[in-house]
């Protein structure tokens, strides 16, 4: 005898979809849930079934070897129906099972007992159950049991359904971050192109590359889930990377870290930094000059880590190169330092201008 179908049914197969648990790979948690149910009642077989529109799909088993059957042929199916608890003692003397294949057939089971995997709103989207090849009944506390352990496959589904809605909410608020970050850059590229005075066009330039910086970190702490601290080797190539494409294109930048991990405000800061830095090196050192800017990440101790921003535009080349850089830059820079509790360091060398400024990780 086919089981009918729930009475809200629609709402029961939305509430099974919203527990995301079909198709999953095996997990230890509900293997470890059924092989103590078989167990604790004494039965060569048990499972944690959902009951889906056209088939029953097993998300453990113990003692059957069979994972998804058609919906028709569920003994579970039938327990949805009734009131949270079904114990049938001889499949072959009750109506809505006498004729199941499974009875009739191998593996000829005669014994079953199921309890409701019910959601929080009372939605019976399958089950936990137990099988014996010979007429039987539980016990009192055998019948508990099913009860605890079915408690304790919702609680876990309840669990894995709160932190998927979390990474959902996240997915969502990184999107419209990293909206509002284009839009606004958007908007300084247009304020770019409409002026002509040189230092209204290097502010916004500035401007333009900072929240390139932020949207980079932005994405870069998001791939690594919002962890407290995240590898800066492959942030700063990156950083790297944008610098170059907004340079002219007679400068080649070249990025070398060794791989530490930082907190997010640390990345932030120091992309401030190097976007200073390699401003101060396009405005001051290269000024037209073709060339290359090196910057290297090394970590001096457990405790600090040096960048260096190294120029190759010698005195011949360039004699303004070697003169100090004071300004708003500079001023941005210091403030930055202050803020990681680093040190820096400028000088102008044989072999060009070079920079180096080292903190706390």
């Amino acid at each position: 005898m086919n089981a009918k179908l729930h009475p809200q049914e629609q709402s029961r197969l939305g509430a099974l979809r919203n527990s995301a648990v079909l198709d999953t790979p095996k997990e230890s948690d509900f293997d470890e849930i059924v092989a103590l149910a078989s167990a604790l009642c004494e039965t060569p077989a048990a499972q944690i079934n959902f009951i889906d529109s056209y088939r029953q799909w097993s998300k453990a088993e113990v003692g059957v070897g069979v994972q998804t059957i058609a919906r028709e042929m569920s003994i579970c199916a039938h327990t949805l129906l009734e009131d949270g608890f079904v114990e049938i003692p001889d499949l072959l003397e009750d109506a809505r099972t006498l004729d199941n294949p499974f009875c009739v057939g191998a593996p000829f089971v005669r014994f079953y007992a199921g309890i409701q995997l019910r959601t929080a709103d009372g939605s019976p989207i399958g089950t936990l159950c137990v099988f014996d090849m010979k007429p039987r009944t539980l016990t009192a506390l055998q019948r508990r049991s099913l009860v605890v352990l079915a408690s304790q496959i919702m609680a876990q589904l309840d669990l894995r359904a709160s932190l998927a809605n979390e990474d959902i909410l996240r997915s969502e608020i990184d999107h419209r971050v990293k909206n509002s970050l284009q839009s606004v850059g958007a908007f300084v590229a247009l304020e770019k192109s409409a002026t002509r005075d040189v230092e209204t066009i290097e502010v916004l330039q500035n401007i333009q590359q900072q929240i390139m910086m932020i949207s980079e970190l932005h994405d870069h702490i998001s791939r690594t889930s919002g962890k407290q601290k995240f590898e800066i080797a492959e942030y700063f190539d990156r950083l790297v990377e944008i610098l170059e494409t907004i340079t002219p294109e007679n400068i080649r930048m070249i990025g070398n870290f060794e791989a530490i991990k930082i907190k997010p405000k640390v990345g932030a800061i120091v992309g401030t930094i190097l976007n200073e830095l390699v401003t101060n090196a396009v405005k001051h050192s290269f000024r037209g000059n073709a060339g290359t800017l090196k910057i290297t990440g090394d970590l001096v101790n457990d405790l600090t880590y040096r960048i260096t921003v190294h120029d190759d535009v010698t005195a011949s080349q360039n004699s303004s190169s070697r003169k100090k850089r004071d300004g708003l830059g500079r001023s941005i820079i210091n403030a930055s330092i202050r803020q990681l509790n680093g040190t820096i360091e400028s000088a102008a060398t044989p072999e060009g201008y070079c920079t180096s400024f080292e903190f706390d990780v």
